[in-house]
């Protein structure tokens, strides 16, 4: 556990230096941290086996976003992406909320949606009714594909019915709502589905098509809310701009569409750093945001003092027990160096990151544009591309964003220009 998510100057030190802060402030062991530090070296033979066809690997910058405090809990938080910005930003954003305790979060629970699709049914009222008197059973039958699940406190809770039109007739839905504990969930609610099918069919005299999750986990929701402190943002007229571009965005879905990237910019890199599933997220994240006509998962509103606050609802289905979080090293590390218990904790400081992240955007728009920023740290980017190795990226970098011209032909032009003056 990390007493203090704060490190002045973290940006300032040299990756080993950052390596070895972290491993001081988290007690995270050397053997941890290699396979982060180096994923050129994971074992390929793990890789081998996670996914078909395999022939080497992709690798991510892995990133710490700092001052990160929830409910109370300081987090050191990884972050996987290839956008510049994105861990600053998250950073900056976290230590605006320090001073009113952070990040507070809250949560539905860990239930999953399992939906068992029936077609051909001649009354389907009927059949809905006949299903629901056998729902003890049901569940019962459910819980039997999983006692291990069941064993550590989760398992089938609950059986809906739902009767829908559809292109090709009335269809008969059948839901088991799966308490997954600490799993994301995916196989242990899609084997009870399979499992009920039969079943599902005797009762209804109907066929039996899809039983699969949904990822629209609208009864695994996470809540968080912060004060960002009005000082630290600016002046007043920040806070009014930022709120005035939410505003825009709930009203516009095009502008709404950015505005929600932008949250899953900072939710989707915990994810991939923690070996979670990014592609459930997404679709989770924006099915909830379309429900009712497309909307901001954030809201923004101001105190009586004046400083900004905002909150974000969201599904997110993450796990701690199973899936590339428990095979993949990266992601092990990943975990250890976050020091969370549950799938839950995890959930909370994903939430709290989206938070941060749309909170950062939103500022730069409304101060002083969102580029400003950015093409500071994409100007590194650039020179890297030209060549430039160590100091001379800086160098170059500071040109490129002086002259407002960021491209690869100037920055090779400067690297050619100072190759020739030291030579």
């Amino acid at each position: 556990m990390v007493e203090d998510s704060r490190i002045s100057g973290f940006y300032k030190l040299s990756r080993e230096q950052r390596v070895a802060k972290l491993k001081e402030l988290t007690g995270v062991s050397d053997e941890d941290l290699k396979p982060l530090i180096n994923p050129g070296k994971v074992d390929m033979e793990i890789l081998d086996h996670m996914i078909e066809n395999v022939v080497g690997s992709m690798t991510l910058p892995l990133g710490i976003a700092t001052n990160f405090q929830v409910n109370g809990k300081d987090y050191l938080v990884p972050m996987a992406i290839e956008e510049p910005s994105v861990v600053a930003a998250a950073s900056n954003a976290a230590r605006m909320t320090r001073k009113y305790g952070g990040f507070t979060a809250v949560d539905t629970g860990s239930h999953m949606i399992a939906q068992i699709q029936a077609v051909g049914i001649d009354s389907p009222f009927a059949a809905k009714h006949d299903i629901l008197m056998e729902k003890e059973r049901l569940i019962e039958l459910a819980n039997e594909q999983d006692p291990i699940l069941v064993r550590f406190g989760g398992g089938a809770r609950e059986l809906r019915v739902r009767v829908i039109d559809s292109k090709v007739g009335p269809m008969v839905i059948t839901e088991v709502i799966v308490d997954t504990r600490d799993a994301m969930g995916a196989n242990a609610v899609n084997t009870m589905a399979e499992a009920l099918a039969p079943e599902i069919e005797k009762i209804t005299g109907g066929r039996v098509l899809l039983r699969i999750l949904s990822n629209l986990a609208d009864l695994r929701l996470v809540r968080a809310k912060a004060t960002f402190d009005k000082e630290m943002l600016g002046v007043e007229e920040v806070v009014d701009g930022m709120i005035a571009a939410w505003a825009f965005a709930e009203a516009d879905p095009y502008r709404c569409a950015t505005h929600n990237k932008g949250i899953m910019n900072g939710i989707d890199a915990v994810v991939i750093a923690t070996g979670n599933d990014f592609r459930a997220i997404e679709a989770g994240a924006h099915s909830y945001a379309s429900v009712g006509g497309y909307h901001s998962l954030t809201k923004y509103e101001k105190d009586r003092d004046g400083n900004l606050i905002g909150t974000i609802e969201i599904p997110m289905a993450v796990g701690l027990v199973g899936g590339a979080t428990k095979v993949h090293p990266v992601a092990r590390a990943s975990i250890k160096i976050l020091g969370v218990n549950t799938s839950l904790e995890l959930a909370h400081v994903i939430a709290s990151v989206g938070l941060a992240q749309n909170a950062a955007a939103l500022r730069a728009l409304a101060a002083e544009g969102i580029q400003k920023g950015h093409m500071a740290l994409h100007a590194r980017n650039v020179a890297a591309t030209a060549g430039a190795k160590g100091e001379m990226i800086d160098i170059i970098a500071k040109r490129l964003v002086e002259e407002r011209n960021i491209k690869v032909e100037r920055a090779k032009e400067i690297l050619e220009e100072l190759a020739d003056k030291q030579a």
